[in-house]
């Protein structure tokens, strides 16, 4: 069954006459919607692929309840996507249903945190059957899983990095490796990239290099070099001249030794909110062909340590490699990993050498959580589900499939500015001027919306708030790629 939506259904009246909408329906949909434009404006909507599972009736509170609990009740600093939030109440694989039991393909995957897909089986039989034994001790007790996931990581990783120190998301992960950078080479001073995202506690906001994602708190001992971008940046695709920038920070901002140097592979932290004037951070940025292997080296001339953060890039997400430092030929001292590592569990980890691990000894670090026994044999079932299912092979298939039509829907709009990314870790930049680069804010958020009004869940982000993040389930069709172009 056909359904049509107008072009205008969840325009704000703010937004509906701020736009030529007959000049907006030309950009925002591909060629063969736009011949199925019926004669009151809407459009057709494909259709679903077909999938095996119906959730069983939902009986709980409805949105609007939801929602006014969590206006009373939770932290104003709290958002949510689109004109009308979305309840969610089941999922499975690359799938979501809210509360009427509408089925929507997740090409957001929990912002790059669902690799295996919603409720793998696996997954979940791990959970419950460790629960089921043991729910929480402590790591002052024995137990097999944290141990059996932390061998299992170790043979992941390259060269000498086989020490792990668990932890329960990507800020505790980040937070602790710049702890011990810092540790280690006895220098208080971080490098980190503009446009960065680490996380939000003390250290790791001072290394995230944008306003928005920065309170008016003591940041000290951090540098933010020029980013790489390949779109956006002063000099291209040129990595190394990028690179140049580090070496003029440290002969001008330090004292010539460092701590370290901390960088994704692929800039591709969130934004949540719908309002206009919120900015985002990353943007699914690669960076510059040449540049890491070139950091990398200035950063260990002057002695100081290379922290890949992998917690969005990690888990196969980029396809042709496990982890997105690899697709540049570079071994980091320290590896940080969250979101995917768990499917959803919160869960994060610090990998390094034996010899870098040894500085925690010199006083005492504890976590009470980090290393439970569920979350830890979580972890170890889904790089089973990811190894078992060859779910890195599907994100580089799926992934270049996706990717290459995306760029062609960009040879045909005006409206998509850039396309760039590595398997399903993909970004959709808008503008409305390919020379100036004009940020298409008000176009993004009018087709993030339109796009849940069919039954696709995207993420949004960049700076500017104006690039559609792909980071679905690595489980991701070429089916469903189809859907969501």
């Amino acid at each position: 069954m056909r359904r049509f939506i107008p072009a205008t259904a969840v325009l704000s009246e703010k937004t509906k006459y701020s736009l030529p909408l007959r000049r907006w329906r030309w950009r925002c949909f591909s060629r063969v919607a736009q011949k199925e434009f019926d004669n009151k404006g809407g459009v057709v909507v494909p259709k679903m692929p077909s999938f095996d599972y119906a959730p069983p009736p939902y009986t709980g509170p409805s949105a609007a309840e939801i929602l006014s609990k969590r206006k009373e009740y939770l932290s104003p600093a709290l958002f949510y996507l689109y004109n009308k939030p979305l309840n969610v109440v089941d999922g499975r694989m690359q799938y979501l249903f809210d509360e009427n039991g509408r089925r929507y393909l997740d090409a957001f995957g929990g912002i790059a945190t669902v690799c295996c897909g919603h409720c793998h089986p696996h997954v979940v039989d791990a959970i419950v059957n460790q629960t089921k034994r043991l729910q929480h001790s402590t790591i002052l007790y024995l137990n097999h899983a944290i141990a059996d996931l932390a061998e299992a990581l170790a043979n992941k990783l390259p060269g000498n990095l086989k020490v792990v120190f668990f932890t329960n998301s990507g800020t505790e992960a980040n937070e602790l490796a710049i702890m011990m950078a810092r540790l280690y080479t006895g220098c208080h001073d971080i490098i980190s990239l503009r446009n960065a995202y680490h996380g939000n506690a003390a250290g790791t906001m001072g290394a995230t290099a944008q306003s928005n994602w920065k309170f008016n708190v003591i940041q000290s001992g951090v540098h933010h070099a020029i980013n790489p971008d390949p779109y956006r940046g002063v000099f291209g695709s040129e990595g190394e001249k990028y690179a140049r920038d580090i070496q003029d920070l440290i002969q001008f901002g330090t004292s010539g030794n460092i701590a370290g140097f901390i960088s994704e592979a692929i800039q591709a932290s969130p934004i949540f909110t719908v309002t206009i004037d919120f900015h985002g951070v990353g943007g699914i940025i690669e960076l510059a062909p040449g540049y890491l292997p070139a950091a990398y080296n200035i950063i260990k001339k002057a002695g100081g340590l290379c922290i890949a953060d992998e917690v969005q890039g990690g888990f196969g997400r980029t396809g042709s490699h496990f982890w997105g430092f690899e697709n540049h030929g570079v071994v980091p001292d320290i590896v940080t990993m969250a979101k995917g590592i768990g499917n959803g569990i919160p869960l994060g980890a610090v990998m390094t050498t034996p010899e870098i691990a040894e500085v925690l000894t010199r006083r005492n670090y504890f976590n009470t959580f980090g290393g439970n026994p569920v979350c830890t044999a979580a972890g170890l079932a889904v790089l089973n589900v990811i190894e078992k299912e060859r779910l890195q092979d599907n994100a580089f298939v799926v992934g270049s499939y996706l990717k290459e039509r995306l760029i062609a829907l960009k040879e045909k709009h005006d409206l998509i500015g850039d396309v760039r990314g590595r398997g399903l870790m993909l970004g959709v930049e808008l503008v409305t001027d390919h020379e100036l680069k004009t940020p298409a804010k008000l176009e993004t958020l009018h087709l993030l919306d339109q796009m849940k009004e069919i039954g696709v869940l995207v993420g949004k982000g960049g700076f500017y708030g104006n690039v559609f993040r792909i980071t679905p389930p690595l489980c991701f069709t070429t089916e469903d790629a189809g859907k969501l172009l």
